[in-house]
């Protein structure tokens, strides 16, 4: 019983560090090809004026397309050329970043997909996300409640009551990866999510700030990914609603 015990968590170590450090390289390729893509735009502004005028007409990834097959002639001048080469070069890179990318981030997916399937199902959320917060909870029993899983996030409420006044402040401490995981899920659940919308809206009538209602959607989304990984209910859209609606209670 306790050989058992001890390999299976040895098992959730060894899946958590591989998920730890398989999260970390996309999102370096990422941060890389976000720099070489404010390069490529630089590099686009500083062109040559009929260089210029045809990328321009062009959205992005066209234009990236369309330097990635640039040839330098020897009857241009040197200024064209060697921009020529340089929009080259950095289009070339941000598709090698890219694609890095995007190949590391279905290594991921398939990693999330063996380990917390339904974390993918979770409105808002993505694989990278998924992997932040599996890395970050680690395994069933680290939290002894969902209270502590939230403080731990960062998402737990402060007092910042003074006379008449009776509020709360966010949260700064914490594990910040977790909390940036959350921050994400909340801001695209704002943004596409109906009900979602009509809570923060309710929020915002009763005088709070879009802040604080985004503090307690962050809340929300806690409690609903705590009762996912500790498997008490593996439905993700019922804890959504659930989570919302204990919500509306406070």
């Amino acid at each position: 019983m306790l050989a058992e015990r001890v390999d299976g968590v040895i098992g959730v170590d060894t899946h958590r560090d591989t998920l730890a450090a398989a999260a970390v390289s996309p999102i370096g390729a990422v941060l890389a090809s976000t720099a070489a893509i404010n390069q490529f735009k630089s590099l686009i502004v500083s062109a040559p004026d009929d260089l210029r005028a045809e990328l321009r007409r062009l959205k992005r990834p066209a234009q990236i397309s369309r330097c990635a097959q640039l040839r330098d002639r020897p009857t241009q001048g040197i200024e064209h050329r060697m921009t020529v080469r340089a929009l080259r070069s950095t289009a070339q890179r941000v598709q090698a970043l890219q694609a890095e990318a995007k190949e590391l981030e279905n290594e991921i997916l398939n990693l999330v997909r063996q380990m917390a399937p339904e974390l993918l199902d979770l409105q808002g959320g993505g694989p990278i996300t998924a992997a932040q917060v599996l890395v970050s909870w680690s395994h069933p029993g680290r939290f002894r409640s969902e209270a502590a899983f939230a403080s731990f996030a960062g998402v737990s409420p402060i007092p910042a009551s003074s006379g008449l006044t009776n509020r709360h402040r966010i949260n700064r401490s914490g594990d910040r990866q977790l909390n940036r995981a959350l921050h994400t899920i909340t801001l695209i659940r704002m943004q596409l999510d109906p009900l979602t919308k009509a809570y923060v809206a309710r929020r915002l009538a009763e005088g709070k700030t879009s802040r604080d209602a985004q503090r307690c959607l962050k809340r929300a989304v806690c409690r609903q990914l705590f009762k996912i990984l500790e498997r008490s209910d593996p439905s993700p859209d019922g804890n959504h609603d659930n989570a919302l609606q204990q919500l509306d209670a406070t």
